[in-house]
């Protein structure tokens, strides 16, 4: 069939009843869509916008006071919040807009780098993005035993319970949910559950956090350790910045909004980095106004009052580490289920055991490493170095060049390779220090450390 007059079906394809059935809206498209058992093209843009604030509203958002605005003041941590919120925007629309390059719907990060930049490309990227996911997974993972640690403390205050036994029974609830909801566009109404949990344990931080600020004496907010010491915590911090905003993942999450594909996620992306990013800035800023250089990583570690306020919070946002998970891991389980074929009934037992048994082995590995070096602001930091930065800057900034070379100016064109020189330095410094870091924690916290 020539592409011109291809015209393909919005399917839902994920389960054996629905792959004989096509869905009430058929879209007619002029681009190819690839081979996948999961669902694309089925989500408004309001659920994907959700589907992206969930991700920066997650519990890491807990972790910014300390991890962002301690080694970068008020100054520093400010300005770089709001430049980090711009230029995400930007380059994740850049993004966005070439999903439909060259007549294919690109649904995964490597598809689209494969395409055009040949085999090597595909490689790399899968593999960067992945580790980028893996570590983005590792650190959700360590925040929920945190925070299920820190509901423990609540009510009995003891050394009996290690923070890597909070780490796994976090692991084992992960694969329980894994096993339960088969693909990304099946949260749905966990979405909604998500936002809530959310929405609870940031307003509580928030709340908890002002009225400490107000009735708390004079904090110190200056920059804490040694010249090279602050050197390399404000490169780490400024790699954290990255992480903020961005996934990694704006195709794999792209392929899942209904035609017009690309103005549809615009408004998820207006939406995420507009309404979205509201709640993380505030809990972040008022985290630091309250409790200054002494900020926590876990910003409910800081707060006090009442013990059932914060059991909640601690409660809401283990439970929300959970779902957020899924979202990052869910490239991982769209390559296995169509690497394997599995279709059909999601409750069917070939489909049940596949993912208890693939699924399970991939978070029983996350989890053993998580627990392992539970050093959440040094992985952060990796995350941002490794994968965060070419994937969300890097690589976007030049793919729009190729993509748009003929629409776009010199001058255009030579903004964009500015951007690509410049993160790449950035990505460069950021690795040395995270690795830097990682090396410092290690001598100071043994494995399987109870931090």
């Amino acid at each position: 069939m020539e592409k011109d007059d291809q015209r393909e079906e919005v399917a839902i394809i994920s389960s054996p009843s629905n792959s004989q059935k096509v869905d009430h809206h058929v879209v007619a498209l002029d681009v190819e869509v690839p081979e996948t058992l999961h669902e694309v093209g089925t989500d408004s843009w309001f659920q994907v916008g959700v589907v992206l604030s969930t991700g920066i509203n997650s519990a890491y958002a807990l972790g910014y006071a300390g991890t962002i605005m301690v080694p970068l003041g008020w100054t520093g941590g400010v300005i770089g919040l709001v430049l980090s919120t711009l230029i995400s925007l930007y380059a994740s629309v850049l993004i966005a807009k070439i999903h439909e390059y060259g007549g294919k719907r690109h649904i995964r990060y490597r598809d689209l780098a494969g395409f055009m930049y040949g085999r090597a490309a595909y490689v790399i990227v899968w593999a960067s993005q992945y580790a980028n996911l893996f570590l983005i997974n590792i650190g959700f993972i360590i925040l929920g035993g945190q925070a299920l640690k820190a509901f423990y403390l609540l009510f009995k205050d003891d050394d009996r319970m290690k923070l890597a036994y909070f780490i796994a029974i976090a692991g084992f609830a992960c694969v329980l949910f894994a096993i339960a909801v088969p693909t990304l566009s099946s949260l749905r109404i966990w979405l909604a559950v998500s936002s809530v949990f959310s929405l609870v344990y940031l307003t509580i931080a928030f709340a908890l956090a002002l009225r400490d600020g107000i009735n708390a004496p004079p904090r110190d907010y200056s920059i804490p350790g040694s010249k090279i010491n602050r050197l390399f915590t404000t490169v780490g911090a400024a790699a954290n910045l990255v992480f903020v905003f961005n996934t990694g993942m704006i195709p794999e999450i792209q392929a899942t909004v209904r035609a017009p594909v690309v103005n549809n996620m615009l408004k998820a992306l207006y939406f995420q980095f507009s309404l979205g990013s509201v709640p993380v800035h505030a809990v972040t800023y008022v985290g630091y106004w309250a409790y200054g250089s002494s900020s926590s990583s876990y910003l409910l570690n800081n707060v006090s009052g009442p013990v059932w306020v914060k059991a909640l919070a601690n409660i809401t946002a283990f439970l929300q580490a959970i779902i957020a998970l899924h979202i990052f891991a869910s490239p991982t389980y769209e390559f296995l289920d169509t690497k394997y074929g599995i279709k059909g009934s999601a409750v069917a037992v070939r489909s049940l055991a596949f993912r208890t048994l693939v699924r399970g082995g991939y978070l029983a590995l996350t989890t053993f490493l998580s627990a392992l070096l539970p050093f959440l602001g040094d992985f952060m930091s990796l995350t941002g170095a490794i994968s965060s930065i070419p994937l969300t800057f890097i690589l976007p900034n030049h793919m729009y060049i190729i993509a748009m070379k003929k629409k776009l100016s010199s001058l255009q064109k030579s903004w964009h390779m500015i951007n690509v020189v410049f993160f790449s330095l950035m990505a460069a410094a950021a690795l040395v220090a995270a690795f830097r870091l990682i090396a410092v924690d290690s001598k100071t916290y043994h494995a399987f450390a109870d931090l």
